[in-house]
């Protein structure tokens, strides 16, 4: 149980201390979810607020200054309470006596990397679906903002004790990959020593073809050099896509992304699951046959109507009913989609989606679609703007090896996995994001990512100091804390909340700026031995001072591990 959790516990008894006493109804329901206990926005007013009299006036027919003057003689009585004092229309501040912190600070000690963790067995089961990029060539920037947001969004949802899958669908089943299939197949007569000239308009240039034009010269010789393409496409299409995602998984594992699944779409159509999903929509009357309504600005005249299988999907708020099946009695990608999703929910309690911006236009009908199926709202859709790459300021060119863009490889070979994860998540997912490569790797308190790691190596080294000088022997006596100190222990305390907020948001770069902001309140501290030395972490003239404030640094230390462990960054030891 958290500090906040512990004391929204004390809150809940005080409440039904006031009910016994009969300064509330015996009726009244305060379980539903409205009290909330956090710090003050301004640390000058306390450690706690809660706005639990404001959330409960009107249910108990009172004013709410009057009944959190109450709670607030209520909740003075507890002995870790120095002071409950009533603010503003009826919020209560608490301030909390010195040794909370202090056991605090010794919790985070002994939790070590379970500090901040949920239990397991308070979650739901969570299918978290990123990246699934075309499998038609290496990942760019773009796919790898979605994969490090994704895979930190799963991170973070097991930490607040869920149980998480970690899905990546491979759409193997569209035009796509017939091009894709032609694309190696011109690689592979190359290989054979035909000279290709120009890659033709519509096919993939990259040069990260020819690896794969070479092995299928080694295993088919000359055979399909001059056949048809009847005779060749299924082949070249089944090993081109192995091929394409093997080389997916290689720049995943570069950045330190991981899948629990791969899902093939055309094995997913094969299955019959768009049947199943179609017959469950139609048994809930929410898919009929009809006729969609002309564009906008179409003329009537160049508009023929066709009779198609269409979703409801404005029963559930779309402008407009969707195509499932076209007229011809395949099916649309949406109908392929809604099969999809419900072979996800025959696992899951919930389904969260991360998509490329460009996909905004089909999230409200694919939303629509699983509430129809499930029963109930069971998809969050994430949508991830595009990365803007820079160098100096300066738009980055192109990359040869993948003919149109710079591939997610190439950025991590330059700066590192930790300086792109960092980076990524320093933004909200659906903001505009510049990745310039000179500032990801500056040596700046402007950096993020090594603002957070400089302090993690400074405690680290702060320690391996003390263990030669001697210092770090003996139990510490943490009453030598100052007031500053420990309330750094109180911003680090918060993680446990920020965890808990951050996944009930659905959004981890909240991580990195509790990481930022508890990095920048350490440097501070520590600058302050700068000009007294009396405040130094380290003196040996006052090894009792000494071995409590190297406890304090431990423990915030600690913290950072545990915060850039949900963000999937390493904790570096020196820097």
């Amino acid at each position: 149980m958290t500090l906040f959790e512990r004391f929204a516990a004390r809150i809940d008894d005080a409440l039904r201390a006031l009910q016994a006493r009969g300064d509330l109804p015996a009726d009244l329901d305060f379980d539903g979810g409205s009290i909330v206990v956090e710090p003050p926005r301004d640390p000058a007013h306390g450690d706690l607020s809660t706005n639990a009299a404001m959330a409960l006036a009107k249910r108990a027919r009172t004013n709410p200054r009057a009944l959190a003057g109450l709670l607030a003689t209520e909740l003075e009585k507890l002995d870790e309470v120095a002071a409950a004092e009533v603010a503003g229309p009826g919020f209560i501040n608490l301030r909390l006596i010195a040794d909370v912190w202090r056991a605090e600070l010794r919790t985070i000690l002994c939790e070590v990397g379970r500090y901040g963790r949920a239990a397991a067995a308070t979650g739901r089961r969570i299918n978290v679906e990123y990246v699934s990029a075309n499998p038609t060539g290496p990942m760019h920037m773009g796919h790898c903002r979605g994969a490090v947001v994704g895979d930190a969004l799963a991170s973070l949802l097991e930490w607040a004790g869920h149980e998480v899958v970690r899905e990546y669908y491979v759409n193997d089943a569209g035009g796509q990959v017939d091009t894709l299939a032609r694309s190696v197949h011109l690689r592979y007569r190359e290989a054979l020593g035909e000279t290709v000239g120009d890659i033709p308009e519509g096919l993939y240039p990259g040069d990260y073809l020819v690896p794969v034009g070479h092995a299928l010269a080694s295993e088919f010789g000359d055979r399909y050099a001059q056949a048809a393409e009847v005779d060749w496409l299924p082949a070249f299409r089944t090993r081109a896509v192995a091929a394409m995602l093997d080389l997916i998984r290689a720049d995943l594992a570069k950045l330190g992304v991981r899948h629990d699944r791969f899902t093939s779409e055309a094995e997913v159509q094969a299955s019959g699951a768009p049947d199943r999903a179609l017959a469950e929509l139609r048994a809930r009357d929410l898919a009929y046959e009809g006729v969609l309504e002309p564009p906008k600005g179409k003329a009537q005249e160049d508009w023929t109507p066709v009779s198609l299988t269409l979703f409801r999907s404005t029963a559930f708020g779309d402008d407009q009913d969707r195509p499932v099946k076209k007229a011809d009695g395949g099916w649309t990608y949406f109908g392929a989609d809604l099969a999809y999703h419900l072979r996800k929910l025959e696992d899951a309690d919930e389904l969260i989606d991360v998509w490329g911006a460009d996909h905004a236009g089909t999230v409200r009908r694919t939303e629509a679609a699983v509430e129809a199926l499930a029963g109930r709202p069971a998809l969050d859709v994430k949508l991830v703007q595009m990365v803007r790459l820079l160098r100096g300021g300066e738009p980055v060119k192109m990359s040869k090896r993948s003919g149109s863009f710079v591939t997610l490889a190439e950025v991590v070979d330059e700066v590192g996995r930790d300086a792109v994860r960092f980076t990524v998540l320093t933004r909200r997912a659906d903001a505009q994001m510049d990745f310039d490569f000179e500032k990801v790797v500056e040596a700046s308190r402007d950096n993020p990512v090594f603002y957070v790691q400089y302090a993690h190596a400074r405690i680290r080294s702060l320690g391996r100091k003390a263990a030669t000088a001697g210092l770090d022997a003996g139990e510490a006596d943490l009453s030598l804390l100052d007031a500053e100190e420990l309330a750094l222990v109180a911003q680090a305390a918060g993680f446990p909340r920020a965890v808990a907020g951050a996944a009930a948001a659905r959004e981890p770069h909240r991580i990195a700026f509790f990481l930022h902001d508890l990095s920048a309140a350490f440097h501070a501290l520590y600058n302050r031995g700068n000009d007294d030395p009396a405040r130094r972490f380290l003196r040996e003239d006052a090894p009792q001072a000494t071995r409590a404030r190297l406890e304090l640094a431990n423990a915030v230390g600690q913290v950072i591990r545990n915060g850039l462990a949900v963000m999937g960054v390493a904790a570096v030891e020196e820097m």
